[in-house]
């Protein structure tokens, strides 16, 4: 069967996913990109948007396994858009523009479902009000036995962790302290039970943690 996985996702010392206080100006809230410099200053990002040069030592190599035999995405609703409640304006197409990174069918849990969106470049966002069980059932489908990610955000993930459903966690421990924001591991307690871990630092002050399934 094929895995469910967590790439590059970044969080606090104090283990907060994004900042508080998110809207169309500040995607991550006052955390602004202080979780995420470690990852805009790669090869991998860029080239995930299309531009050339970046950094190439120890983040960019285990940032650049994140595309590897994925054939669909889940992520929750805020990491699609910072709209909250009934949609008022369906013409928002996401963050990334008319060709999305992904490439691949996306699952955007939210409990306000709205017709599919095709974009450039093979990304299909779909609007799904399910369970984990239920939207990872249809995102394998999607995935045709190829590997499923969840992108995000911090209770997404949490989400597919309470539910027992992830293989393969990759967090970014990033050396600054938050203070506020959505928490990545409350209620997880035990968590490193299940999994065998490792670390891994880089010069650029980050430690990456791998929890990789038995």
């Amino acid at each position: 069967m094929s895995l469910v996985r967590v790439h590059n996702f970044s969080i606090s010392l104090d283990g907060y996913g994004t900042g508080e206080g998110q809207s169309l100006d500040a995607p991550f809230g006052h955390a602004a990109d202080r979780l995420h410099r470690w990852f805009f200053r790669t090869r991998t990002f860029r080239r995930m948007h299309g531009e050339d040069a970046g950094d190439t030592g120890v983040d960019d190599a285990i940032a650049r396994t994140w595309g590897d035999g994925i054939g669909a995405e889940i992520m929750g609703r805020n990491k699609f858009g910072p709209q909250r409640g009934p949609w008022q304006d369906e013409d928002w197409r996401g963050w990334w523009g008319p060709n999305p990174p992904f490439h691949t069918p996306v699952f955007v849990l939210t409990h306000h479902p709205r017709p599919s969106l095709e974009m450039d470049g093979g990304t299909v966002f779909h609007f799904l009000d399910a369970s984990p069980e239920e939207a990872l059932r249809r995102a394998r489908e999607a995935a045709g036995g190829l590997d499923v990610r969840i992108g995000g955000g911090p209770s997404t993930v949490r989400a597919f962790l309470e539910a027992d459903l992830v293989d393969h966690l990759h967090v970014v421990v990033v050396p600054v302290v938050l203070g506020r924001g959505e928490p990545l591991w409350a209620g997880l307690e035990g968590l490193e039970r299940r999994f065998h871990t490792e670390a891994v630092t880089s010069p650029s002050g980050v430690t990456h943690l791998t929890f990789t399934r038995p």
